[in-house]
């Protein structure tokens, strides 16, 4: 069953891709509108999403993949992308871009099992340092809604949101210490990065809302997009079959939605993962919803809540009704939520710098991850080694993308260690 499901998702996200219905990648979708108003032809879109893609299936999404031993979303939804784009949109197109996909889904699954189990044969098994990859990047978390305020509405809001949801933390830890919140005869252990995350989300959404239009300044997106998001909801079916798909894989713990919830997946905190997982949906409702309403282009995954059910759900045929259930209101209720970024421009803007936010705090959490996990596996050696991987990369015009230097680092560590022990150079680290 687990194999069906994401053999059943690389499927239709290679036909949705194929059929200009929805691609993964934030950065395609208005290239994507570009060759459905006829500015862009087949070919030259198949290859801008090969170009745009390809670096973070490998460089991102594998990594990450491997060291958790879960499927992070990227792995599959990027590569699809691609498939489905660069075969043709045709009636033989579309059935070779459903295969295709399938077989990509399939190989993942499959390749992961068999990665876990080569790593018992290595004489350094670097399978368990490599999850030390992602350890920095639980607690850092808690800290991107006071690096969105900073970069949105100044540094003073900034430190303020962060200082606020530090001193939440520490009380939390407290309460949690003194045993201080109990029901009936058991004392209830609260999460302490959950709750600063939830205030510097409040901080955040209270000066994102407190920013409205000025008189005559607004613009109907809802009347200006109609067509555009016409053309989303006659396509609703297609993704309440993907949502609800990827819930119920959420579900079954094959795979996440990003980096974060990722890592505690992979620890068993689930409920930890949900938290973050709802935290990331809730910031990137703003980008996701303008760049399907201005591009009439959507997400295979939507605004990432259905990471959410799968999560909470009891089991995953539940989790696969309530998927299809969510995705569907996301879509039904675009033109409602166009007419509310109008309103509120301060909530329109903060999805882009919750992205940035996000995307600078896991470059910082990843290096740090990817270096103790690299001296864990080699020690001494490892720092170094990342230390030179980062600076080089960054003097050769980052080929790899920053978040990815650490995770791939410390794979690169794992395999340099087994060749030097196998020729004598190194002894096996105790």
């Amino acid at each position: 069953m687990e194999t069906l499901f994401v053999v059943l998702i690389g499927m239709v996200a290679a036909i949705l891709a194929n059929r200009n219905i929805a691609v993964f990648n934030d950065g395609l979708r208005p290239i994507v509108s570009e060759h459905i108003e006829g500015r862009l032809n087949r070919r030259e879109l198949g290859l801008t999403a090969f170009a745009m893609s390809f670096g973070l299936v490998i460089g991102f999404g594998i990594p990450f993949t491997i060291s958790a031993s879960i499927i992070l979303i990227h792995s599959i939804l990027l590569g699809t992308d691609i498939i489905g784009l660069l075969t043709p949109k045709n009636k033989w197109g579309t059935p070779v871009a459903a295969l295709i996909g399938g077989l990509y889904g399939w190989g993942l699954i499959a390749g992961l099992e068999g990665f876990v189990k080569l790593f018992d044969y290595l004489p350094v098994n670097f399978l368990e340092p490599l999850g030390e990859v992602g350890t920095p990047v639980v607690v850092t978390f808690m800290t991107f809604p006071a690096l969105a305020v900073a970069m949105q509405f100044g540094i003073k809001k900034g430190v303020l949101t962060f200082v606020v949801a530090a001193l939440v933390r520490q009380l939390a830890v407290f309460v949690n210490e003194q045993g201080l919140i109990t029901i009936g005869d058991n004392v209830v252990s609260i999460n302490q990065e959950g709750m600063a995350l939830i205030v510097g989300m409040i901080f955040l959404f209270v000066y994102a809302i407190k920013e409205k239009a000025s008189e005559g300044s607004s613009v109907d997106l809802a009347s200006l997009f109609s067509d555009k998001v016409r053309s989303i909801k006659k396509n609703v079916v297609f993704f309440m079959v993907i949502g609800g798909l990827i819930a119920g894989a959420t579900n079954l713990m094959l795979m996440a939605g990003d980096p974060i919830s990722l890592n505690l997946l992979s620890e068993g905190q689930t409920a930890d993962a949900g938290i973050a997982a709802a935290a990331r949906a809730i910031g990137f409702i703003p980008l996701v919803a303008s760049t399907a309403i201005a591009t009439g282009v959507y997400s295979p995954v939507g605004f990432t809540l259905i990471f959410v059910v799968g999560f909470f759900s009891p089991n995953v045929w539940l989790a696969l009704i309530i998927g299809a259930a969510i995705i569907f209101a996301e879509v039904m209720l675009l033109s409602y939520i166009a007419r509310f970024l109008d309103k509120y421009p301060g909530v329109r803007n903060s999805g882009e710098n919750i992205r940035n936010a996000m995307t600078r705090l896991l470059e910082v959490a990843l290096l740090i991850g990817g270096a103790n996990a690299s001296n864990m596996i080699a020690p001494g050696f490892g720092f170094f080694f990342i230390a030179g991987f980062y600076l080089l990369n960054e003097v050769a015009g980052r080929p790899i993308v920053r978040m990815a230097v650490g995770p791939v680092g410390a794979i690169a560590v794992g395999i340099i260690a087994n060749i030097l022990v196998a020729f004598g150079l190194m002894t096996i680290p105790q």
